[in-house]
């Protein structure tokens, strides 16, 4: 196809410039043929659908190809995005007819936004099913219409992330089961074994608190004939040394009492105070050791051994030398 020159190529296509004059006479009298994507209206240059014209060239429209490229985009979106949900929840479709998808599509009012009319709308529409069709499964139903599917590859890029952290736990269920098991007795078994050992240590902490307030109740009654009595009643201790919380918890004063009824220099016995039958303790204080004297002798054994263990070769030889003794 060519068109004539003239003023701002706006001149009106001369005998000469007639197509059926042939082409050896159209290259003459002022014409040439005309672009890619180019049409000859009327003596002047025009472009098809999706081009504009760009001095003596056509060039692609760049708002056509936004719009396509949003319009496949949209379409590609809506797709997948129901194909993702039927594939979590169950509900839904995978495959969506054409038309209602398009309906779906021009709510969006693409057209608007780009400032294009119909007939260049269209094609923009055309031009986004062309790269669609390289994308998208395609059938037709029953009735003749056709319909449209996301691949399932697409489809994993739409897929919400709880919706995949749940897919993931089906697949991998096997393997999840038991080794969540192992883990939870894992942590169960540390949780009991920390428990254990804070009633162990505790208790014993306040066996040996409950020591040194009978040992010093048994010494100020004897010192003290007939003033004060020499047990205590084992709940009013309970109750002076446990806290309001360690109370709860039956286990840590029954850990005690075991520690107590082992103990020979500690005697339980019931006796009636106030006209009720309480439980007593009460510190042997005849031919017994004092039970704070031996804890401050372990300590200060412990703390005589951590100096040692601090000292250099040369200053421990010194002291095994000034421990040994002297023969006269």
């Amino acid at each position: 196809m060519y068109f004539c020159f003239a003023f701002a190529y706006s001149c009106n296509i001369p005998k000469s410039c007639d197509p059926h004059f042939g082409e050896e006479k159209l290259r003459t009298n002022f014409c040439e043929p005309c672009p890619l994507n180019g049409v000859c209206h009327e003596g002047k240059l025009g472009c098809v659908h999706g081009y504009r014209r760009l001095g003596n060239l056509c060039v692609e429209d760049s708002n056509i190809n936004e719009a396509a490229k949003k319009l496949s985009k949209s379409v590609e979106g809506l797709l997948c995005e129901e194909y993702a949900q039927f594939s979590c929840t169950g509900t839904g479709n995978t495959w969506v007819q054409s038309n209602q998808l398009w309906e779906k599509v021009n709510e969006s009012k693409i057209m608007d936004e780009y400032g294009l009319n119909k007939a260049v709308y269209a094609h923009a529409m055309q031009r986004a099913m062309e790269a669609l069709g390289k994308v998208l499964e395609r059938r037709l139903n029953d009735q003749g219409i056709e319909e449209l599917k996301c691949p399932a590859l697409l489809v994993q890029h739409y897929t919400p992330i709880f919706c995949r952290i749940q897919q993931w736990l089906f697949e991998h269920a096997l393997l999840l089961v038991p080794a969540c098991a192992l883990l939870l007795g894992c942590i169960f078994m540390l949780l009991k074994l920390r428990r254990r050992y804070y009633l162990s240590v505790r208790a014993e902490q306040i066996y040996n608190e409950a020591c040194d307030v009978l040992e010093e109740k048994a010494v100020n009654a004897r010192s003290m004939t007939g003033k004060h009595e020499p047990w205590v009643v084992a709940s009013l201790l309970r109750d002076h040394l446990l806290s309001p919380k360690e109370r709860k918890d039956p286990m840590l004063w029954k850990k005690v009492e075991q520690l107590v009824q082992e103990d020979s220099r500690l005697e339980r016995y019931p006796k009636m105070v106030k006209g009720e039958s309480k439980v007593v303790w009460e510190w042997q204080v005849e031919g017994s050791l004092s039970s704070s004297g031996k804890r401050k002798k372990a300590q200060e054994s412990r703390l005589e051994r951590g100096e040692r263990a601090n000292l250099s070769p040369q200053q421990r030889s010194w002291l095994l030398k000034s421990e040994e003794p002297v023969n006269c």
